[in-house]
C-alpha cells in the first residue's frame, strides 16, 4: 500500500503529486490530477485508481477534494493530443493541473519515469500511485474527472459505449467505429482511428 515516504523525504516543503489518466483511449482528452496531502489528515484507503472500484474512487474522491490542502486537474484536449502526439500531451496536462493549485509546492512527485519541463524540482516515481500517497490522490482525481467527461460525451455520440469503456478500444467502441466512423472526441492519430480515415 501506498505511503507517505516519499513525500516526507522532500520535506520541508509542501509535495505535490502528480498523475494522469487517458494516456491509452482512443477519445477523450488526457486528464491530470496535482494534489497536496495534509500529513496529519489523509483519506484512509488511498491506493492506485485501478485497484480500486468505482464506488470507492467516488468516496475518496469526495475526501480528497475536502481534506487536502489544495488539488487542481489539467487536461489536454484530443486536438492537442493528435497535434503534440500524446506523451507531451500528458506533460502539458500535468503542467496544467500543476498550475492549477491554489499554493505553491517545494516539490512535485510524478508518476512515471519522466517529469515535465516546469519550474518545480520534480521526481519521476515509477508505479508511483501504488507507493505514494499524494499520487495515488492524484490518480483518483484524475480518473473521477475523465471519467464523468467520457460519459458527458457518451450523452452526445451514444453508438460508442463510452459511459462503460470511457473511450478504451473495446470491441464494442471498434465495431461502433467501424459502422458510425470517427467523432470529434476521436484521437485521428491513433491507429485504428487513422486507419478507418484512410477507407
Amino acid at each position: 500500500m501506498p505511503d507517505f515516504s516519499h513525500e516526507l523525504r522532500h520535506h520541508p516543503g509542501l509535495v505535490a503529486g502528480v498523475d494522469e489518466a487517458g494516456r491509452g483511449p482512443l477519445a477523450g482528452p488526457v486528464v491530470a490530477a496535482a494534489v497536496i496531502l495534509r500529513a496529519e489528515d489523509c483519506p484512509d484507503g488511498l491506493n492506485d485508481s485501478k485497484q480500486l472500484t468505482a464506488a470507492r474512487r467516488a468516496t475518496l474522491e469526495v475526501e480528497i477534494k475536502a481534506r487536502a490542502l489544495c488539488w487542481g486537474i489539467g487536461t489536454a484536449s484530443v486536438e492537442e493530443i493528435d497535434s503534440l502526439n500524446i506523451l507531451w500531451a500528458t506533460m502539458l496536462a500535468m503542467k496544467r493541473a500543476m498550475e492549477a493549485l491554489s499554493q505553491d509546492c517545494a516539490h512535485v512527485l510524478v508518476d512515471g519515469n519522466r517529469c515535465p519541463d516546469w519550474r518545480w524540482p520534480a521526481t519521476a516515481v515509477v508505479e508511483g500511485d501504488a507507493k505514494c500517497l499524494s499520487i495515488s490522490a492524484a490518480s483518483i482525481l484524475a480518473k473521477e474527472a475523465r471519467d464523468r467527461m467520457m460519459v458527458e460525451a457518451a450523452a452526445l455520440h451514444p453508438h460508442y459505449g463510452w459511459e462503460s469503456n470511457k473511450g478504451y478500444g473495446s470491441p464494442h467502441h471498434l465495431a461502433a467505429l467501424r459502422q458510425h466512423g470517427p467523432t470529434a472526441f476521436h484521437r485521428r492519430s491513433f491507429a485504428p482511428v487513422a486507419q478507418l480515415l484512410l477507407l
